[in-house]
């Protein structure tokens, strides 16, 4: 039922944006100037028919392969394909026809845009909770991308083995996505306006967590998040006390990541030369790591940047050969901010 109520909503009742009831598939006007840059270049059209939560824009894209899960009229699609490059491709997946009508519509009108001398995009139509059926070669993305998609997905598991089986060792799941303070009820996850609107099959996220560490990341990290406000009175009435947040959460393939970020004295030393993090990476909300700065890391965040492509603008200070315990200021209740996003803790861990 749930895919039906989709297609729906998404192919049928919605003809742009304006069309939302909330504001939970709509990403904040407070941009970095970056991402606003990246979209001026895309189609109107396009434009009109994004419903997504958040910005899925990670560093250091230039020449990887990228998958966009549940890409819609193709907005972020064309967004990494400017960063990719020639020498990258970026594939995206819908179910919607309509949807996907409108992003395959405009291939040519971006390539030229973008000056490129061939196409560096595709989109294939599929479920996101199939994504073997879709032919796609296992470990072979760098990174893979979602905004708004995962919660509309009737099984979420699937999902986030799928994405675990595509990417390839050292890659990572980079996603926008609602989620809920609670488990909901039987009543909103079938009420077909609040399952369109993102909020129905909103994860509480406690689970989500646990999800995500079975499929195979075994420390997910939250980037931003923020509070989500029901406006529409009807939509409210129904979901009643439950509270529901935007997130970003990055979700690397790391086999040697433990469950819980141990201390073994480890540091880190940002050298520059990330073009978009030119006095700072931010790998997380705990995770500011200043150019330059002895940056002392638990055991997961030195593998994480030792292991993806982040690695060659760090040194890496000390190994594994000592255990001290876990990382002091490790792990928090509820990890969810009011504010868009929350990057003022230096050398916290998760």
């Amino acid at each position: 039922m749930h895919i039906e109520i989709v297609k729906e909503y998404y192919g049928r009742v919605l003809r742009g944006s304006s069309d939302l009831k909330t504001m939970a598939c709509c990403t904040p006007d407070n941009m970095p100037v970056r991402i606003k840059t990246l979209l001026s270049n895309i189609h109107d059209e396009v434009l009109a028919k994004y419903y997504g939560c958040g910005l899925v824009v990670p560093e250091l894209l230039h020449g990887r392969r990228v998958l966009d899960l549940g890409c819609g009229s193709g907005r972020d699609v064309y967004a990494l394909a400017q960063l990719v490059g020639p020498a990258g491709e970026v594939v995206g997946v819908d179910m919607t026809p309509e949807q996907l009508e409108t992003a395959r519509t405009h291939v040519g009108w971006h390539m030229e845009k973008f000056r490129h001398s061939k196409t560096n995009v595709r989109f294939l139509q599929g479920f996101i909770e199939d994504l073997p059926s879709l032919g796609l070669e296992p470990e072979s993305f760098d990174a893979i991308v979602s905004n708004c998609v995962v919660n509309l997905s009737i099984d979420k598991p699937a999902v986030l083995q799928g994405v675990f089986d595509l990417l390839k060792p050292g890659g990572e799941f980079y996603f926008a996505d609602v989620y809920a303070d609670r488990r909901l009820t039987e009543a909103v996850r079938n009420n077909p306006v609040v399952y369109g609107e993102c909020l129905g099959g909103a994860l509480y996220w406690a689970d989500f967590l646990a999800m995500a560490k079975e499929a195979g990341f075994k420390d997910p990290r939250l980037v931003t998040s923020r509070s989500l406000e029901i406006t529409d009175p009807d939509v409210a009435a129904t979901v009643g006390a439950a509270n529901f947040y935007s997130a970003t959460y990055r979700l690397f393939k790391i086999a040697e990541l433990e469950g819980a970020c141990e201390d073994y004295g480890q540091a880190v030393i940002y050298k520059g030369g990330i073009s978009d993090a030119p006095h700072a990476v931010v790998l997380d909300s705990h995770h500011v790591i200043e150019q330059g700065r002895i940056f002392p890391v638990c055991g997961n965040t030195w593998q994480m940047l030792r292991q993806s492509r982040y690695a060659p603008y760090f040194d890496f200070i000390g190994d594994f050969s000592t255990h001290y315990g876990v990382f002091p200021g490790c792990g928090t209740p509820f990890p969810f901010s009011d504010r868009l996003t929350d990057v003022t803790a230096i050398g916290a861990c998760c």
